[in-house]
């Protein structure tokens, strides 16, 4: 699945994907889930977790810009700088449905 179309909205992001179905994400909470390792911290070969910001608020953070990434994924540019988060197109489905609930 891909998005067909993506547009900010307010504080939200909205994906049109090709099967017909729309996704919102609030920025802030786009910003929170970042799969990057300086938001989700990385781990070393024994499993020792380094770094991250769990917990981090985010609020008032708005998404700048973004661009595809290969035919797989988005990028997102904040305004607080973050630009490292590479969202794949199954990761940003899966936190739609967490998003949901």
């Amino acid at each position: 699945m891909q998005p067909e179309d993506i547009q900010a909205i307010g504080h939200e992001i909205a994906i049109r994907w090709d099967d017909g179905t729309e996704t919102y994400y609030t920025m802030e909470k786009l910003r929170a889930l970042s799969p990057s390792a300086e938001t989700t911290g990385e781990r070393d070969l024994l499993g020792v977790k380094y770094g991250g910001e769990e917990g981090k608020n985010y609020a008032g953070v708005r998404v700048l810009a973004w661009q595809p990434v290969g035919g797989y994924a988005v990028a997102f540019s904040f305004s607080d700088g973050h630009r490292t988060g590479i969202y794949s197109y199954e990761y940003l489905r899966a936190i739609a449905r967490e998003m949901e609930t």
